[in-house]
């Protein structure tokens, strides 16, 4: 599968404009790591980010997501490394997160929807968005109350740079995109 064919799939599958945006940004994250660790790969690695909710909006509970997508992907030949970080992105899973994409996916994931809820209350969105502007945010546990701050902060801790790093890495992907 390629970008092309995976943003079909998204399409049919999920209707909510926020939902496929989420993805998107995820996938642009994933590029961006990809480009740091395994520039040859990152095509897959952005496949991980656009596929990791697919079928979220269909089966949102524990005991399907993100099962029921990552059935019907292994069912149309996506790459079973793709697959198992899609797993791996819900902890709930069980799944390990053993490979540098499994790691980066659970790590951009949470980050990227809290990105995108800073940009919203910014008069100029990501425009001048920075690190220390996303920690504040952080620590206001009634802003985005939905989003983890415990995976937040694992995911940081396991990829093994500082939040600075990871955060202005994640606003500067999600800055590029055409959306």
């Amino acid at each position: 599968m390629n970008i092309d064919e995976a943003r079909h799939l998204l399409h049919q599958w999920v209707s909510n404009p926020g939902l496929r945006h989420h993805m998107e940004c995820v996938a642009a994250c994933m590029g961006a790591y990809a480009d740091e660790l395994d520039p040859s790969n990152r095509e897959r690695w952005m496949l991980a980010g656009l596929l990791h909710d697919l079928d979220w909006e269909r089966h949102p509970t524990q005991a399907e997501h993100p099962h029921v997508a990552v059935a019907y992907l292994r069912e149309h030949g996506v790459d079973e490394e793709i697959l198992h970080a899609i797993l791996a992105h819900a902890p709930y899973t069980g799944t390990l997160r053993d490979s540098a994409m499994a790691v980066h996916l659970f790590a951009v994931d949470e980050l990227a929807g809290f990105l995108v809820a800073c940009a919203k209350v910014r008069p100029d969105g990501l425009a001048t968005l920075e690190p220390s502007s996303v920690r504040k945010k952080l620590k206001n546990l009634a802003f985005a109350a939905a989003v983890s701050r415990e995976d937040v902060a694992t995911g940081v801790a396991e990829v093994g740079v500082t939040e600075d790093v990871h955060f202005a890495r994640c606003i500067a992907a999600i800055r590029a995109l055409p959306l």
